[in-house]
C-alpha cells in the first residue's frame, strides 16, 4: 500500500513521518484490498490546545474511500485516533461484503 503524507503549515521531522507510515501500514492487516492512503497533518490556530489534526483517506476497491479526521494535542495521538476510526470502518465494510 502506498502512503502519501502531506503537511500543512509546518515541516514534519523524519520521526513523525516514520510513525505515521508505520501506523497506517498496519491497516493492511485488517483489510487486504487497500489501494493507497493519503494522510494530511495540519496545525490549527497555534495557540489553542488540541490544535493538531490528522486526516486519513483510504482508497479501497469498489467502495471508493473511507475518511477520518481527528484532532488531538499531538500528531501521534491524532494519527492513532484516525487509524482506529478507519479500522472500525474497515470492519463494517468487511461485514457488509460478507453479507452480500
Amino acid at each position: 500500500m502506498e502512503v502519501k503524507i502531506n503537511t500543512v503549515h509546518f515541516n514534519a521531522d523524519q520521526k513523525l513521518m516514520d510513525f505515521v507510515n508505520k501506523k497506517v501500514a498496519k491497516l493492511d492487516t485488517f483489510f487486504d484490498g487497500i489501494i493507497n492512503s493519503d494522510v494530511t497533518l495540519k496545525v490549527l490556530k497555534p495557540e489553542a490546545t488540541k490544535n493538531k489534526v490528522a486526516e486519513l483517506k483510504v482508497s479501497i476497491p469498489s467502495a471508493g474511500y473511507l475518511f477520518a479526521k481527528k484532532e488531538a494535542d499531538s500528531f501521534e495521538e491524532a494519527t492513532d485516533l484516525a487509524v482506529d476510526a478507519i479500522r472500525k470502518q474497515l470492519g463494517k465494510y468487511k461485514e457488509k461484503l460478507k453479507s452480500k
